[in-house]
C-alpha cells in the first residue's frame, strides 16, 4: 500500500510503471502516427469515392470518423476483443 505522507511514490509500483510506459509511447508519437494513418485512409476514400466537400466539411468528417475509430478500438479493448 502507497503511504499518502511519502514525498515519493514507490518506483517500483504498478502506477509508476504504468507512468513510465506511456511516457515512452508517447515519447515515440504514437499519437501523430496512429492519426496519420486514419488520416491517409481516409484521404484515400475521398479520392475513391470521387466526393467533393469543402475544406471544414473534410476536417469535420475526418474529426467523425478518428472519433469513431478510435472509441472502436476502446469497444474492442473493454470487451476483450483485443488481446495483448
Amino acid at each position: 500500500m502507497l503511504n499518502p505522507f511519502a514525498p515519493k511514490q514507490d518506483p517500483g509500483s504498478y502506477i509508476d510503471l504504468r507512468k513510465r510506459m506511456l511516457q515512452h509511447v508517447q515519447s515515440m508519437k504514437i499519437n501523430d502516427q496512429i492519426f496519420k494513418v486514419i488520416q491517409n485512409a481516409y484521404e484515400h476514400a475521398v479520392i475513391t469515392e470521387n466526393v467533393v466537400l469543402s475544406r471544414a466539411e473534410k476536417n469535420r468528417m475526418l474529426s467523425q470518423i478518428i472519433k469513431a475509430v478510435l472509441e472502436d478500438m476502446i469497444k474492442k479493448l473493454d470487451d476483450g476483443s483485443i488481446s495483448v
